[in-house]
C-alpha cells in the first residue's frame, strides 16, 4: 500500500493507448476507494482489491493454460474444453466446492 500509481502520461505512451482510458480507469479505481489521487503529486494504492494476490493469480493463469494446450493437444475443441470447463464448475458448485 502507499505505491505510486504511474502517471498519466507514463501509461499512455508505454502502452499506446488513449488518455482519457487512462483517466477514466483512475477515476474508476478511485471511485472503488482502492487509489487516492493527490493533486499535484499523484495517484496513491490506498489498498487492494479482495480476492487472491495478483502473483496467486498469475500461478492460476500459468496452469489453465498448461491445462488449455493440454485440452487442445488431446483433440478437444473450443466447444468442447467450454462444456467440460461449465460441467466441471457446475458439478463442484452442487458438491459446495465453488
Amino acid at each position: 500500500m502507499g505505491d505510486q500509481l504511474p502517471p498519466v502520461k507514463a501509461v499512455v505512451g508505454q502502452l499506446t493507448i488513449n488518455a482519457n482510458t487512462v483517466l477514466k480507469a483512475y477515476r474508476d479505481l478511485e471511485r472503488e476507494g482502492l487509489v487516492e489521487s493527490r493533486s499535484g503529486i499523484g495517484t496513491f494504492v490506498l489498498r487492494r482489491p479482495p480476492g487472491p494476490s495478483p502473483h496467486t493469480q498469475m500461478v492460476l493463469q500459468r496452469g489453465l493454460d498448461r491445462w488449455l494446450h493440454e485440452a487442445q493437444d488431446a483433440g478437444l475443441d473450443l466447444e468442447s474444453i467450454e462444456a467440460l470447463v461449465r460441467g466441471t464448475i457446475y458439478s463442484a458448485m452442487n458438491e459446495g466446492v465453488a
